[in-house]
């Protein structure tokens, strides 16, 4: 598979077969995020495996977000909000975490450092297409909350970027559609160009 394919056939694949992922597989994944292109060399990436009861680091801390929107944590809502917590993360035999964990050198802008580690990200699931297997990057607020970083070990100025969820994949067919690049691009020929256009 060429460069050219894998990013115009990767799907985002979230239904997956729990069979396990070789731990080599997921070093050559790991590997590709390391490739990213980071300014100044920062490497600003951080990766945590989570297989079997590992996952439960996950839904913890999901769970324990989750229970801050009760007054009463035994109530039945918040019963079932951290039983669908804890359960989320048992929807894929391996997940990857991924964080930004920005260098505090001189003259390193911290949104570059972002930039790197969404960079790594789209790194490994070309490799996972590439591989076969299938993963999607699940984000959302709990990833940014405080509390996500405190199950994970990470400084404040840290933060959890993302989930990925990998396995072997268990739908088929799958079709992408995007909007066409014509739509979302101008083309800047003179300086006066871009006000003409708006």
């Amino acid at each position: 598979m060429n460069v050219s394919e894998a990013i115009r056939n990767r799907r985002s694949i979230g239904k997956v077969k729990q069979e396990d992922i070789p731990v080599e597989t997921i070093e050559r994944i790991l590997e590709a995020g390391t490739w990213a292109p980071n300014h100044r060399l920062t490497e600003p990436w951080k990766f945590f495996v989570h297989r079997g009861e590992g996952r439960q680091l996950i839904g913890n801390a999901m769970a324990d977000i989750a229970l801050e929107k009760y007054e009463d944590p035994n109530s039945e809502e918040a019963r079932k909000a951290v039983e669908t917590a804890q359960s989320r993360p048992l929807r894929s035999p391996v997940i990857i975490t991924v964080a930004v964990t920005p260098s505090d050198k001189k003259g390193v802008v911290e949104i570059e450092e972002y930039g790197a580690v969404f960079a790594a990200i789209q790194n490994m699931l070309l490799e996972i297409h590439s591989l076969g297997l299938g993963a999607v990057w699940r984000t959302g607020d709990p990833c940014y909350h405080t509390k996500m970083n405190e199950h994970f070990g990470l400084r404040p100025q840290d933060k959890v970027l993302g989930f990925i969820y990998l396995g072997e994949p268990d739908v088929s067919d799958l079709t992408g559609k995007r909007t066409p690049f014509q739509e979302k691009t101008v083309w800047v020929d003179t300086p006066e160009k871009i006000k003409a256009d708006q």
